[in-house]
């Protein structure tokens, strides 16, 4: 079978997709289409379409197209050596990140992912829910502006929600609204952490019946204020997660997290244990290759409040922005902290040519738009929805007369 020796292969991948009512519907959808260009499905135009997967986690496997079809993970443990040595030692037969891409009509729940340790525990306690033993650190690259929360905010901004929202403080009640305001820097930071898990374990725990009637007058409140005054940014958001998802405890909880947008071409990442949830925008992703995803609000799916709230980290402040490292004229390098995975951005323009250099470990390659050949020891024809994956040890040319645009997931280059 042609790669076996990790020499210089590209294999094309048929890909998976996923329709959570969260993604934009039919042709709106970045993900409709790549699935499309690389499936030959048809567009469902009624239905969200809000991820393509592109990897081996059991949940969204891709499929080697090479005589018979069989998924890429079986596929990678006939044939190790496509991953390099150094991947192999550190991980097994087991490709280390999942690469995707998102398209997001309306805001993801409120959620974070777990680490090794729990990640370990969760699977073995619940495996139907948590699908698999692996942690989930990841990073989002906005391919349109993007927004997301992300993270706490700071213990100003935190204080600034308390003094003027009264509706927090219903539900936190006055004495903690006053161990928030009387806060300040010196405090040691576990005493601010444990302060701040505190009234956001009282919001996302409050009863059902009580935050829909907190949220109504919130929601009231709000619409009068918009007549007299600019409402900020948060609050418009507000506004909208609560037309989205009516009495749900993450509309509240809001407050508490950043409110982050990232222009095309900015990334930001995310560790784990850190709340976040994407709310507006696509993007491609990448991550350790893991699904467990813990939930909490703006959600109908299963939720894990407790499990959730004690395993924060309850960091504060805004997330670092990515905006990439120049490798050479056509191609930008996303980093983040993590052993498992980086994502290049490569646009070329009409006529063309640069060469992704051998690596120690394997890649994907995922064509945006345009067309073009890639060629190892062969050319291959590459268009939109074209998704390869590339063996440990290969360098490949990239050209095209009319302009590609691709993206590459490989192992962190720290590692080699």
């Amino acid at each position: 079978m042609e790669g076996v020796n990790g020499d210089g292969s590209l294999i094309k991948l048929i890909c998976c997709v996923k329709n959570s009512d969260w993604g934009r519907i039919g042709r709106e959808s970045t993900v409709a289409r790549l699935y499309y260009r690389n499936t030959g499905i048809e567009i469902d135009l009624d239905q969200p379409y809000a991820e393509f997967w592109m990897g081996t986690h059991e949940s969204g496997p891709s499929y080697v197209v090479q005589g018979e079809k069989v998924t890429l993970k079986d596929w990678i443990e006939r044939n190790p050596r496509v991953l390099g040595d150094n991947v192999v030692k550190k991980w097994g037969t087991n490709l280390p990140f999942l690469f995707k891409v998102l398209s997001v009509a309306k805001a993801l729940s409120i959620q974070a992912h777990p680490d090794k340790v729990l990640a370990t525990s969760l699977h073995k306690e619940q495996p139907f829910v948590y699908k698999d033993d692996n942690h989930k650190p990841e990073m989002a690259f906005a391919l349109t502006e993007f927004e997301a929360l992300c993270g706490f905010v700071s213990l100003e901004e935190l204080k600034v929600a308390v003094k003027t929202t009264p509706e927090i403080v219903e539900v936190i009640g006055n004495a903690k609204a006053e161990q928030i305001l009387n806060l300040n820097e010196d405090d040691g930071e576990e005493e601010v952490r444990l302060v701040l898990q505190s009234a956001f374990t009282d919001i996302m725990s409050v009863r059902k019946d009580v935050i829909a009637e907190v949220l109504a007058k919130l929601i009231s409140r709000l619409n009068i204020e918009d007549q007299a005054r600019h409402l900020t940014d948060k609050e418009q958001l507000i506004l909208r997660l609560e037309k989205q998802y009516p009495a749900d405890v993450g509309v509240l909880a809001a407050y508490l997290l950043n409110y982050v947008k990232l222009n095309p071409g900015e990334a930001l990442y995310l560790g784990s244990n850190e709340p976040h949830a994407y709310l507006y925008g696509e993007s491609v992703e990448c991550m350790a290759n893991s699904d467990n995803v813990i939930r909490a609000g703006l959600t109908p799916k299963h939720r894990d409040v407790k499990i959730l709230c004690s395993m924060l980290t309850y960091r504060q402040g805004f997330p670092e922005i990515l905006k990439g490292t120049v490798v050479n004229p056509y191609t930008m390098r996303y980093l983040p902290p993590f052993d498992e995975f980086e994502v290049d951005r490569c646009i070329l323009p009409q006529q063309s040519t640069t060469v992704f250099p051998s690596i120690p470990g394997p890649s994907i390659f995922l064509v945006m738009g345009g067309e073009g050949t890639m060629t190892t020891s062969s050319d291959k024809v590459v268009t939109e929805g074209d998704v390869l994956f590339a063996s440990a040890n290969t360098k490949i040319t990239v050209a095209t007369l009319s302009g590609l645009h691709l993206y590459r997931a490989g192992v962190s280059s720290r590692l080699f």
